[in-house]
């Protein structure tokens, strides 16, 4: 039991670094097109996704501290 929950905390820890570097990259991007198009008054895709991604790293990270506690309360 325990070993599958370390497989899927690893997996958790996997998609957390994913979503924050995909939020990242979209935070670039989005930055980079204000700065040449001018002023934004609506979101743009890329800041929509980059909201949508720093949502999901949360999550994520929430799963992972559930995980975490199940394995603390199995250990003791």
């Amino acid at each position: 039991m325990t070993t599958f929950l370390i497989i899927v905390l690893v997996v958790l820890m996997a998609l957390v670094v994913y979503s924050l570097v995909r939020g990242i990259v979209a935070f670039l991007q989005s930055t980079k097109i204000d700065l040449e198009s001018g002023e934004q008054v609506d979101a743009t895709e890329m800041q929509l996704l980059q909201n949508r991604m720093m949502f999901n790293r949360i999550k994520f990270q929430a799963l992972a501290i559930v995980v975490i506690a199940v394995i603390l309360a199995i250990a003791n």
